[in-house]
């Protein structure tokens, strides 16, 4: 069913039909028509961050920006849905077209440029949601935001989600906010950490309740960069790391229709450079900070090789668009 439906999507622009697939979302997921996605998965319960997951295949952010379908997602079998980038203030991104697919090698490439409705709307959306399982709120800055004022973004945007999160995902790492990836180097990344850890043990008082944070990075890194990154974390009592985020590279679609645009391209494609990102980070942070990988994974073998290379999470956007939710199906029940 869902190759008729890729048929008539891919028809279409590539943004259009993001925004058409989110509001049938949205408007059926509480009635009959929702029969169309529910599907059931084995349970594969682990636990990371001191969390229990039902399984470990999470839907990674950038999907549903606004939390306006987290209902309908969770139908698909889900183990975590993460929601967002969101910001303190709605925002329109950057201008159209600004997403672009690449069909011969499953990829997309985007320059959304964190166009949301802002952090009271989210709020307002995942509190009017029915879903009780693992929610991660992904946060950034507004585009606008000196980056000298940048780090008080996070910390509004997590006083905001915190009480609704089950782990909240700091953004640092889309190539399509000027200069967000020069939080990831450097004094700049340190500030930033120490300001999110001081806050989140000032939240956990007074909420009574301790909410993780994860850190996405990039797959353009060196590999001194990573270790460096990953020293960082490990320093700052970082709870997970989210490996990776889309790539400016284009070695791996060069010569392909739409292949110059800019923006972070993902998809299959990303898939080897972001395994070796996990890869490094494992190797180098010798168990004390669990990864969440994501990047390229299309199959259950693709997923069970990101776990095998040090992962303890999984998560998919690129690969669901092209296969739908059966992928979520297959991808469970085969780990």
């Amino acid at each position: 069913m869902y190759g008729l439906m890729r048929k008539w999507l891919f028809s279409k622009d590539a943004e259009q039909s993001h925004d058409l697939t989110l509001g049938m979302l949205k408007r059926f997921a509480h009635t009959p028509l929702s029969l169309a996605w529910r599907q059931r998965v084995h349970a594969k319960p682990v636990t990371v961050m001191g969390i229990n997951f039902p399984n470990p295949v999470g839907l990674a952010a950038g999907l549903d920006k606004n939390a306006e379908c987290i209902d309908a997602f969770a139908q698909m079998g889900f183990g975590f849905i993460e929601v967002g980038t969101v910001t303190p203030r709605p925002q329109p991104g950057n201008p159209k077209p600004r997403l672009f697919r690449i069909v011969e090698k499953e990829a997309i490439i985007n320059r959304m440029g964190f166009n949301n409705l802002g952090v009271d709307h989210l709020v307002e959306q995942v509190q009017l949601a029915r879903y009780q399982g693992v929610l991660g709120i992904n946060i950034g800055k507004n585009k606008d935001t000196p980056e000298a004022e940048a780090v008080q973004d996070y910390l509004h945007c997590m006083r905001k989600v915190y009480a609704l999160a089950s782990y909240i995902t700091v953004n640092i790492s889309s190539p399509n906010t000027p200069g967000l990836r020069e939080f990831q180097h450097g004094s700049a990344l340190h500030v930033l950490l120490a300001a999110l850890k001081e806050e989140q043990q000032q939240l956990a008082k007074q909420h009574d309740r301790y909410v993780p944070i994860a850190v996405k990075i990039a797959p353009d890194l060196t590999d001194d960069g990573i270790r460096a990154i990953t020293d960082a974390l490990v320093q700052h009592e970082i709870d997970a790391v989210i490996a990776t985020n889309t790539t400016l590279s284009r070695d791996a679609v060069a010569g392909l229709p739409h292949a110059d645009e800019a923006g972070g391209l993902s998809g299959r494609v990303l898939f080897d450079v972001s395994t070796h990102v996990v890869k490094v980070i494992a190797k180098h942070a010798h168990g004390k900070l669990p990864i969440i990988a994501v990047g390229g994974i299309d199959s259950a073998q693709a997923a069970q090789e990101k776990l095998q290379a040090g992962a303890s999470l999984v998560q998919i956007y690129t690969g669901f668009i092209y296969h739908g939710p059966r992928l979520i199906r297959d991808v469970v029940n085969a780990l």
